[in-house]
């Protein structure tokens, strides 16, 4: 397969150049997450009886195309439970909210639905109430993403917001990125962590 698109650069010797092969690697696709990329992408069936927890593809959305004042467009009738000690321990709240309300990792309820500027605390939760699997992100500049899938199969969404908020490493304050997956069920208890 030749991943390079157009006229290849060739050196003195007739070898590929490097700025060839570098603009070759620029045309493959990204994976954001590699240990979940292979699961996620492996998703196309219903859970099974032993209700093993089902992912869809991830969508993480970054720097430049999200900024702040993006907006996260659901159907009506989606709720949020907040997923609390996301980084140490994770676990579910204890009561949820109708969408775009939701509670960050600081406490303070915020409108989920609007990107933050820079430094916002963090944003996880589980959405679920889709009678329709559909969410719309758009952006500051105006383009529009639409993505959609089963419902039926995927009846929540994972919701993780970081804006730039956590100090610890690996974040250390530079994470801005939206990132949404469908999952078959929520993987979170509301008492304990889910490791």
């Amino acid at each position: 397969m030749n991943i390079f698109r157009g006229k290849q650069e060739r050196s003195g010797d007739g070898t590929v150049s490097r700025r060839s092969v570098l603009g070759g690697l620029a045309v493959l696709p990204v994976l954001a997450g590699i240990g979940s990329a292979a699961p996620a992408l492996a998703a196309t069936a219903a859970p099974n009886a032993t209700d093993d927890l089902v992912r869809a593809a991830e969508r993480r959305y970054n720097r430049p195309l999200l900024t702040p004042g993006t907006r996260l467009v659901l159907p009506a009738g989606v709720k949020a439970v907040p997923v609390l000690d996301y980084y140490r321990g994770p676990r579910l709240a204890s009561t949820e909210s109708t969408w775009p309300h939701m509670t960050a990792a600081d406490g303070t309820t915020v409108d989920a639905s609007i990107v933050p500027e820079s430094g916002a605390p963090t944003r996880v939760a589980i959405l679920s109430g889709f009678q329709q699997g559909w969410y719309e992100l758009v952006h500051a500049a105006g383009r529009a993403d639409r993505v959609t899938w089963d419902a039926g199969k995927f009846p929540h969404l994972w919701f993780y917001g970081e804006f730039g908020a956590t100090t610890e490493a690996p974040y250390h304050k530079w994470f801005y990125t939206l990132a949404l997956q469908p999952l078959s069920r929520n993987p979170y208890s509301h008492t304990s962590p889910a490791r």
